[in-house]
């Protein structure tokens, strides 16, 4: 298994060595930032870069001054898929028979009846990555951002590795204050793997939006062509898919959570159905550090980097990996684009 790291820079702004980004998928985005305090941010989900018009996350911070590394954790993205995820087989009943006639002939058995990754070998592709640019970029620590999934693979990190991390971005984490200490028997019983067609990612979406103009399709195009292009394997199933594997997860609980110091922005889009803004308050509420900021983000979904506030979450992590503050403030909760 192998992890992709890509690059884009800028003309550094924050001290005299190169500010650095870094995202990775899998629902998640890290963001890598130095300055003359050794800072870095970190980040995981290649899907920031989107290139469409001012819509790329990864794009509004190398244009401000970082230098931006980004990253896929194993089966998300341009990183190794494990060659279980080609047989699909190891999808459910119900996404076989979206493949009939076509890629299968009729529903058929599983080759591999697990789940695939686990948190803890998505927090080995992290820590690959955050060491790699640590020496890289000759800097004791970095930042790290995620989103959805992403929460519990890079908050989940930097509560192992608090040494390595200088602060937190984190989107719609899925969050979870009961979430198990140590992991089950693995590897977990399951699928490993699961897909998402254009319909369904374009209903997925549109059941999020709560107030007009939330978001333009032609910036859903955008990302759904990227999404295809990175996986050109599912791109060839039926009319095209992303194929993403099932993970197990443990470990980043409200206990793991308290014991946190690094500091923190937690950001939900007010209409999110897929990770509810409840939990997300929940995360900030148990954070263990003194220096952390909610941001309410009004008129925006799961999706809120790819809608029409996304330039408000922008400018929030932007000012927080720059200053640690957003809107001049270093903690309290923050109602933004109402």
């Amino acid at each position: 298994m192998g992890t992709t790291v890509s690059h884009i820079t800028r003309r550094a702004r924050y001290g005299s060595t190169a500010a650095v980004l870094i995202a990775a998928t899998g629902v998640v985005f890290p963001l890598a930032a130095s300055g003359d305090n050794g800072e870095q941010l970190l980040r995981i989900d290649h899907f920031v870069r989107v290139p469409h018009q001012d819509y790329s996350w990864m794009g509004y911070l190398a244009g401000a001054g970082f230098d931006v590394f980004s990253m896929d954790t194993t089966g998300y993205g341009r990183s190794t898929r494990p060659l279980v995820m080609n047989d699909p087989c190891n999808l459910s009943a119900a996404q076989q028979a979206t493949f009939i006639p076509r890629l299968l002939a009729a529903p058929c058995a599983p080759s591999y009846p697990h789940q695939l990754t686990t948190i803890a070998s998505d927090w080995h592709d992290i820590n690959a990555a955050v060491d790699y640019v640590r020496a890289l970029r000759h800097v004791d620590r970095v930042s790290l951002g995620a989103w959805s999934l992403g929460g519990p693979r890079s908050a989940g990190y930097a509560a192992q590795h608090p040494e390595k991390i200088q602060k937190l971005v984190l989107l719609a984490p899925a969050y979870n204050r009961n979430a198990a200490a140590a992991p089950p028997v693995l590897p977990a019983n399951g699928l490993p793997m699961n897909t998402q067609s254009r319909t369904e990612f374009n209903a997925n979406w549109d059941r999020q939006v709560g107030c007009p103009g939330q978001y333009d399709r032609a910036v859903s195009d955008a990302v759904w062509s990227e999404m295809l292009a990175s996986d050109p394997v599912g791109a060839t199933w039926g009319t095209g898919v992303r194929r993403a594997p099932q993970t197990t997860t443990w470990g980043w609980n409200q206990a793991v959570v308290a014991r946190t110091q690094t500091p923190t922005l937690v950001v939900a889009g007010v209409h999110d159905k897929q990770v509810s803004p409840d939990r997300v308050r929940e995360l900030y509420e148990d954070l263990g550090s003194s220096q952390k900021v909610f941001v309410d983000l009004g008129c925006s979904s799961h999706n809120a980097m790819w809608e029409t506030n996304h330039t408000l979450l922008f400018q929030a992590s932007l000012e927080w990996l720059a200053q640690g503050t957003v809107n001049g403030s270093k903690e309290g909760i923050l109602h933004v684009g109402y």
